[in-house]
């Protein structure tokens, strides 16, 4: 019967042996840190060297462990696995000093060892804490189970001010960690001694690691069996994303989020969670922002520009022109004298073609200067009796015209025989009626026979 229990005990351990051999090193290669390097940009004592593989020589001088540097009050090392992995169990080679593994032991009591999602300890699950080593009793190849799942494994120690530590710890801490192995299955969604066996519940991507019990469901699932898709308007790892703004949320993936039929107006991407960029708006962003004043305060949603439009538009989207015969900022001000009032500028009021006669400038609110009339004011007054009193639009003579002119624009001369003011005079017997001078009635070229004067009207 001895031999019977002895056989079987042995056979039973082999099993757990092979079981436990099955399991893959998944830290191997994967990208390590480590506070406090041992010497500033070199790499002989780097973080990586603690799962590299290399465990043949466990000495400081083995080039072979990541080391830190020494008398200080924490100590940190994690691995990255570069994925969420179910994790079995993890093994550390500790420094050991050429066999004297007693003189470097008092600075590794008191270690901890996480499994988190992050780098930040506070956010993981603690596999194992030392309370129970002493500087003889703890092994320099140590092996704790843990079974969790995570992507950082995290290697941890500390010696805070104020706290009372056992004799055997020393009043610092260091890294001396020549390889840290950590075994689990290499993908998620399998369990077994050979990561071979699927989770027993089809929707399960992290299941115990020996038992298969699901302990975590695919995104966009719930319930203790992941047989629960996530309420309407959630999604993602345990339900615990919030759609974003879709068009309808009952078309927003429970898996990932994505919006199937677009978005709400006012937002674009897939998951409709990112606002329009400034100057688009509406239904997937696909309208363009009127002439607001500020083009970033333009409504996302619908368009409204909140802080008014720019000069020659109005109304709420800022993308009407305003109308015939007004301009400028809120379609205020009202185009006057354009030569043609459609060829008025809607946004500064400039007319196009020119002004009406009697005016100039941009805008053709400015009347002509004394002198010039018409068009543009390209007309210069006749010879009116007053110039400021000629008209700047047709340049008619208000109050009449100088000596020796005549009609409404006092441009012609008196006719001949005639002179003086509105030519209501006759001319004298002068020898040539052409040349008498129609401003003063003078004969130019002198008189007939029989009269004498400088207006020949005097007989000799």
């Amino acid at each position: 019967m001895h031999l019977l229990f002895t056989m079987l005990s042995i056979y039973i351990l082999m099993v757990v042996l092979a079981i436990s051999e099955a399991y893959v090193n998944i830290a191997l290669y994967r990208p390590a840190y480590q506070q406090y390097p041992y010497k500033q940009g070199g790499d002989r004592y780097d973080a990586s060297n603690a799962v590299d593989g290399r465990k043949s020589n466990l000495s400081f001088e083995g080039d072979q462990c990541a080391a830190s540097a020494y008398n200080k009050q924490t100590a940190t090392w994690w691995v990255d696995l570069t994925s969420i992995h179910n994790i079995h169990k993890i093994t550390i080679y500790f420094l050991t000093a050429n066999g004297d593994f007693g003189s470097l032991a008092d600075e590794y009591l008191g270690f901890s060892v996480y499994v988190s999602n992050t780098t930040d300890i506070l956010h993981g699950t603690l596999c194992f804490k030392d309370n129970i080593f002493t500087i003889n009793t703890i092994p320099p190849v140590f092996t704790t189970n843990c079974f969790v799942r995570g992507q950082y494994v995290i290697y941890y120690n500390e010696r805070l001010t104020g706290v009372v530590y056992p004799s055997d710890y020393y009043t610092s801490v260091y890294i001396g960690l020549c390889e840290v192995e950590v075994y689990g299955c290499p993908t998620t969604g399998y369990y077994g001694s050979n990561c071979s066996i699927p989770c027993s519940d089809v929707n399960c991507q992290y299941c115990h690691i020996e038992t298969g019990t699901c302990q975590g469901c695919k995104p966009g699932y719930q319930g203790h069996r992941c047989e629960l898709e996530c309420e309407r308007g959630f999604y993602g790892i345990e339900c615990s994303e919030t759609c974003g703004h879709c068009r309808d949320v009952s078309q927003c993936s429970h898996i990932n989020g994505t919006c199937l039929t677009g978005c709400e107006a006012g937002f674009k991407g897939g998951l409709c969670k990112t606002g329009c960029d400034s100057g688009s708006y509406g239904v997937d962003c696909n309208e363009i922002c009127g002439n607001c004043v500020n083009e970033s305060q333009c409504s996302k949603i619908n368009g409204t520009c909140f802080t008014g439009c720019n000069a020659g538009f109005e109304g709420n989207l800022c993308k009407t022109q305003c109308n015939r015969e007004s301009y400028g900022i809120r379609c205020n001000e009202t185009c006057e004298h354009c030569l043609n009032v459609s060829q008025c500028s809607h946004i500064n009021g400039t007319c196009l073609t020119g002004c009406e006669a009697g005016l100039k400038g941009g805008l053709c609110k400015t009347d002509c200067d004394s002198g010039s009339y018409g068009v543009d004011c390209n007309e210069m007054c006749g010879n009116c009796l007053s110039e400021s009193q000629c008209s700047n639009i047709n340049g008619t003579c208000f109050t009449g015209c100088k000596a020796g002119h005549e009609g409404d624009l006092c441009k012609t001369e008196c006719n001949r025989g005639s002179y003086g003011y509105e030519c209501n005079k006759t001319c004298g017997h002068c020898r040539n009626k052409r040349y008498c001078f129609p401003i003063n009635g003078t004969c130019l070229t002198g008189c007939d026979v029989g009269y004498e004067g400088a207006l020949c009207k005097t007989r000799e």
